[in-house]
């Protein structure tokens, strides 16, 4: 069986972070670095998705909104995840979130969940 790579860089500001969110999205806990999205604040949103919350031990969640002003910006982690794990991390995100691709402080382009 071969391992797929973790090619793909997916910035978390959330509970994405959280080690029960990891193992019970993608079945380990990923390796990250720290990096930050400029442009961007955090609002809050209420969850009603049951194993969301359950999983993650939060009803509100953080959610990104743009803001255009380069000053404002979030901090976070970048995860290095497969395109399977990226997949998964889709399934948990619930629809008041969607996945758009970024460029962060660093200069990588990353996935990112917004709200």
């Amino acid at each position: 069986m071969s391992v797929e790579p973790s090619d793909q860089l997916l910035f978390t500001y959330g509970t994405l972070q959280h080690a029960e969110v990891q193992l019970d999205t993608f079945g380990r806990l990923v390796a990250g670095e720290r990096d930050a999205l400029p442009g961007y604040t955090i609002d809050y949103v209420e969850i009603e998705d049951p194993r969301v919350v359950d999983v993650s031990g939060l009803s509100v969640h953080p959610a990104l909104r743009a803001t255009g002003n380069p000053l404002d910006k979030v901090t976070g982690v970048v995860l290095h995840v497969s395109a399977a794990e990226l997949d998964a991390a889709d399934a948990y995100e619930v629809s008041l979130y969607r996945r758009i691709s970024v460029t962060l402080t660093s200069g990588r382009d990353a996935w990112v969940y917004v709200g």
